[in-house]
């Protein structure tokens, strides 16, 4: 607002500089009556809870293949991807082979919730569910271990299994395994 005797502007009318501030002052007043005329939006939370939108991300789980194994085969891309590093687990190998992951752990007061984790996994074995209510006191509660995570289901792909496809020992020439097309020569590809 310009002074009253500015000397490169010329005098100012006073009365104007009064009007204009009792004008943005009444402009102000009013807009705080006309909310406390109007119904408040406030949504009360317990009690009413949003639908949320179909590919929410929020708690992590650990899913099984329909044969009822673990999925997670340790690969380690998950905690890789990871920006704020809140997945950690170790690797292991049964008798037949097959990897696993003998201990999996999840910071959840470090965790984002962003879905790497889950686009990262080969075998489908990490997903986000819509879940999102898990807020503790303690902050060392936070802290998944795999006995938490790990559920007795699929997931979103229930019928995908990692090892039907790949992660086993490869038996025969290649382009007999199963669902495998055969090898391309590449010396027929030349002109």
């Amino acid at each position: 607002m310009p002074e009253v005797n500015d000397p490169r502007r010329g005098r100012v009318n006073s009365l104007q500089v009064v009007a204009r501030a009792t004008a943005g002052l009444w402009h102000g007043f009013m807009m705080v009556l006309w909310h406390l005329g109007r119904r408040p939006i406030t949504e009360q939370y317990p009690e009413y809870k949003r639908s949320l939108p179909e590919r929410t991300r929020a708690r992590i789980i650990l899913t099984r293949d329909p044969d009822g194994e673990e999925r997670c085969v340790a690969c380690f891309l998950c905690s890789g991807v990871c920006p704020v590093s809140c997945i950690s687990m170790a690797a292991g190998e049964r008798e037949d082979g097959r990897r696993f992951a003998p201990w999996f752990r999840i910071n959840f007061a470090r965790c984002i919730y962003c879905g790497l984790c889950e686009e990262a996994c080969p075998t489908l074995a990490i997903q986000l569910t819509p879940f999102y209510e898990f807020c503790e006191p303690d902050i060392l509660t936070m802290v998944a271990e795999k006995k938490d995570l790990l559920v007795d289901h699929g997931g979103k792909n229930h019928d995908y299994n990692f090892y039907r496809f790949a992660g086993v020992a490869m038996v025969g020439d290649k382009g007999a395994h199963v669902d495998e097309a055969a090898p391309v020569d590449l010396k027929s590809n030349l002109p």
